[in-house]
Formats: C-alpha cells, sequence, structure tokens
C-alpha cells in the first residue's frame, strides 16, 4: 500500500514482476483446465513457482506499509486501499462461487493481503527484533499446531488445519502473514522511505523496465482483470483445437 509520494522503483519492478508470474501461471492453469497440457500445472516445481509469487506479494504488504505510512500515518490512504482490496476479494469469492462451487476462493491472495495489511500495520513502530520475532513465530506456528477442528472453510483460512477443503488459490494467515511482518521488519531495518532508487536514470527509462514497473503499480487491476480475458480467449481456442 504505497501512494506516489512514497514509490521506489525498486519496488514497483518487484512486484511487477511478480504479478506478470502470475499471468504466466495462469496462463499454464488455464491451458491444463482445458486440455491443452496436461499435468505441468501440477507439477511441484511448477506450483513452487506459485507459491513464490505469493510470497512476493505478501512480503511486499510489509515492505509497503512502512514506504507508506513510516513517517505519518495517511489513515485515509490506508482504510481507501484496504477497503478496494477487501472488495476485490469479496468479488473474487463470489464469482468463484459460482464457477467452481466445489474448490471457490474463499481466502485467497487478495484475503491475505487485506488481513495481513491490518496485522502489519500494528508492527511499523515496534523495534525490529521485536517484529523479526513475530514474523518467525507466525511462520513457524502451523508447525506447531494444528486442529481437526479448523478443517472447515469458516476455520481453515487461519491456517491451523490438518486438512484444508480444496481452494483454486489458499493464502492461509499462517504462516503467509510472517512474511508481511519480516517485510515491515526488512523495510525497517534498511530505512526503505529514506532511500533512493539505486537504478540510473536510462535504466529507469528502459522501455521493458517502465512496463514492468507499470504492471506493479497496476498489480491489482492486473489481477482482477487477465484471468476473464485469459479465459475469453483460451476457452474457444480449446472448443476448436482439443478433441
Amino acid at each position: 500500500m504505497t501512494d506516489k509520494s512514497a514509490r521506489l522503483v525498486e519496488v514497483d519492478i518487484i512486484r511487477g514482476m511478480a504479478i506478470l508470474g502470475v499471468v504466466a501461471f495462469h496462463i499454464v492453469w488455464d491451458l491444463e483446465f482445458t486440455g491443452f497440457i496436461s499435468g505441468f500445472a501440477f507439477h511441484p516445481i511448477w506450483l513452487g513457482f506459485g507459491n513464490l509469487l505469493a510470497g512476493t506479494f505478501m512480503f511486499l504488504v510489509g515492505c509497503s506499509l512502512v514506504l507508506a505510512h513510516a513517517r505519518t500515518f495517511k489513515k485515509r490512504a490506508f482504510l481507501k486501499r484496504l477497503l478496494v482490496v477487501a472488495l476485490a476479494a469479496f468479488v473474487i469469492s463470489a464469482v468463484t462461487w459460482f464457477a467452481f462451487p466445489n474448490s471457490f476462493i474463499y481466502y485467497g491472495i487478495l484475503h491475505a493481503i487485506t488481513v495481513a495489511s491490518l496485522i502489519s500495520f500494528l508492527f511499523l513502530k515496534l523495534p525490529v527484533l521485536l517484529i523479526i520475532f513475530a514474523g518467525v513465530i507466525s511462520l513457524l506456528l502451523p508447525q506447531w499446531f494444528s486442529f481437526e477442528t479448523f478443517d472447515t472453510r469458516w476455520l481453515a483460512w487461519t491456517g491451523l488445519y490438518n486438512l484444508a477443503p480444496s481452494s483454486n488459490d489458499f493464502v492461509p494467515l499462517f504462516p503467509w502473514v510472517g512474511l508481511s511482518i519480516l517485510g515491515v521488519a526488512f523495510a525497517k531495518f534498511v530505512n526503505l522511505p529514506k532511500r533512493s532508487s539505486a537504478l540510473s536514470s536510462k535504466t529507469r527509462n528502459n522501455p521493458i523496465v517502465k512496463f514492468i514497473a507499470w504492471a506493479g503499480q497496476k498489480s491489482l487491476p492486473i489481477y482482477l482483470l487477465h484471468q476473464p480475458i485469459l479465459l475469453a480467449l483460451i476457452i474457444p481456442l480449446s472448443w476448436l483445437f482439443v478433441a
């Protein structure tokens, strides 16, 4: 969550690479779903790539909070952005419930970002070592505690389940919020708000770099729009070319 005055181009570039990675990840998923390919979308390496993308977004939640609010808390900007992401998460749940009722997204990346933003905000003014401790504990908590009573969609989102219900995108609170908390610790430790871009003007103005940074700035609309567009293209092609 950043405003224009608190942007750091390197953060936009990392987020841009992540959202473009998500587009690539979903292209493969859509090709698998429509029968063009078989087995690749569920290969452990490819699923690991998906987890890397999710982890990047969660880590950047913490970094972006420090960039935007370390000097002074911008309440209106924070609440507006939070509301937008929460509403988008609700829409994703509603749409996928109609499209994939057995595996709809009840707690995906947007849900995780919404809750992680609220939790990570509480750590902005705390000492770095305490933040690191909380982040590590959050990462390890599901390894220590799991309960069969949490194996429902109403509770599995916490991450403290034995076996979670199926979902096309699942980013539970624990351990993933730990990455956002560690993102706060990292940004505070390196004093991210006071850093300027280390990239040269020539590099920043490179068309490819500018496009990736732009994608990072527009990651939410890209996330919301890319799948409907991809499916609108790939599904009709599957009718023509997939037996």
